[in-house]
């Protein structure tokens, strides 16, 4: 069905829209506000209310709002669920308490059913409990705070069928407001990430590192190894980078003086998406001095530990049906023995067109533009990435793929650098910082020689980045964690 708005437009409605757009043009003939501006002083939530109802006392006075989520019409009186952002709660109506004069329009709102599921609004009463046990609230009066014009899909039974549920996982992430409203738990996520974050910026500020923001916009696309998004400023008719990481402009601070630095900030990455991959994404990154990357792993499992600690109340969590220790230590596996433990190859000493070779046969394509090090990195992917559950440092990442690492003290050919994997995933990377401006420059020399055979994740020289490294650069450490 169609519906014609004051401008012309033409919109295709469905019969419950139109019922809606009837009911709140009857509202407004009634002197009736949908959508009033002054402030409704709310005094209370539903599972505090709960929480603190105490049969003995005084019925206590309330003030709630939120959405409308079921009624059930019994005569002169009747049933609400309300729904407020903390949980729900009854309400009970009756057509005198909240009618207790001549003007009967509040009863036709609510018993004529001009109000509809998933409108705002605002009950004014007492709590009490119900025969039935049911701690509520005795509605004394209703105020509409936000008519709602599009039904929300509430699920229905049905000879043991369920209808009308919101769970196509691509409609969720969408319409997230919708999830919220009609699905448990939903809320609850975001809560924990919340809590996830705050825990993680009290511990580094509590250790004396200064939360700092670098730009969003870079002339070079640089600090990691990932194809950037592009876009054009035109107040200076030049096209910029939509960073791929904060790493080179926190390591800038840290040449200025800093002790240690962190940020908490957006990253793009113009690559393919997963369930674990977005081209937009939370990374945090940390630097700090006169660090390396034995005493940063010390420092990620402990920060971790406690994380897990604030948001679940313990140090293990489930995960996709795997209960997940968090408590430190971590185990410590260089990556090439990672790779020979789950594949049964041995990479080590082995030329690139060896290994190009086995990655063929591990039957992974595209292999002629790679060069050593993503060629290690695929094939790490392919065969032991995923088999990590719990909290598990690879280490000693070939040269070939660590750019801006410092080279091994001990093992040549390799660098001190780790990936934290935790239930198949990369959670965490980070390393001893190449601080040898001459070694750097050379990296990225090497890193341009990939871009010309095809690799359109290699790094650009950052020459300003080279100039700062040779002003003065001090041994220590990185770490950045993602939330993709």
């Amino acid at each position: 069905m169609k519906f014609e708005t004051q401008n012309m437009n033409v919109l295709e409605l469905s019969e419950q829209e139109i019922g809606r757009r009837e009911s709140l043009q009857q509202l407004r003939d009634m002197g009736i506000n949908p959508y009033p501006a002054a402030e409704y002083p709310t005094n209370a939530f539903s599972t505090d209310i709960k929480n603190e109802f105490k049969d003995d006392e005084e019925p206590r006075q309330v003030c709630i709002a939120g959405r409308m989520m079921s009624r059930r019409v019994m005569g002169k009186a009747s049933f609400v669920e309300l729904q407020d952002s903390k949980g729900r709660i009854q309400v009970y109506v009756t057509r005198d308490d909240i009618c207790p004069d001549e003007n009967k329009d509040m009863y036709n709102v609510v018993f004529k059913k001009l109000l509809d599921i998933g409108d705002f609004i605002g009950i004014r009463g007492f709590v009490f409990r119900t025969q039935m046990g049911e701690i509520s609230v005795h509605a004394q009066e209703i105020t509409l705070l936000s008519k709602s014009l599009k039904p929300l899909p509430i699920v229905k039974y049905k000879d043991g069928v369920a209808y009308d549920k919101f769970d196509d996982p691509e409609l969720r992430y969408r319409q997230r407001y919708v999830d919220l409203v009609v699905n448990e738990g939903v809320k609850e996520t975001f809560e924990k990430r919340a809590i996830v974050t705050r825990t993680l910026r009290n511990i580094l500020d509590r250790n004396g590192y200064t939360e700092v923001e670098t730009p969003v916009l870079q002339t070079i696309a640089g600090g990691a190894s990932a194809r950037p998004f592009i876009t054009h400023f035109n107040a200076l008719d030049t096209d910029m980078y939509m960073r791929i990481a904060t790493e080179l402009y926190l390591k800038r601070l840290i040449v200025g003086g800093f002790e240690g630095v962190y940020e908490i900030g957006k990253n793009f990455r113009n690559e393919g998406m997963d369930k674990t991959h977005n081209p937009e994404f939370t990374c945090m990154e940390l630097y700090v001095s006169y660090k390396d990357y034995n005493w940063m792993m010390s420092f990620t499992e402990k920060t971790l530990e406690e994380i897990c600690i604030a948001v679940n109340g313990k140090p293990e969590v489930e995960i996709d049906g795997n209960i997940i220790s968090f408590k430190a230590p971590y185990r410590r596996l260089p990556i090439l023995d990672a790779i020979k433990e789950k594949s049964g190859y041995d990479l080590n000493g082995k030329t690139e067109d060896e290994i190009r070779e086995i990655a063929k046969k591990l039957g992974i394509e595209d292999t002629e533009t790679m060069g050593k090090g993503k060629l290690i990195d695929e094939i790490f992917g392919e065969t032991a990435e995923g088999t990590f559950i719990q909290p598990t440092f690879i280490t000693d990442y070939p040269v070939e793929m660590s750019p801006l690492t410092k080279m091994h003290r001990s093992k040549p050919g390799l660098t001190e650098r780790f990936e934290l994997m935790v239930n198949g995933k990369e959670l965490a990377n980070a390393y001893s910082e190449l601080n040898d401006p001459i070694d750097q420059e050379e990296r990225f020399i090497d890193q341009m020689k990939l871009a010309a055979k095809g690799d359109d994740e290699a790094m650009i020289i950052d020459h300003d980045f080279l100039r700062a490294l040779q002003y003065r650069y001090r041994y220590r450490p990185s770490g950045d964690a993602h939330d993709r």
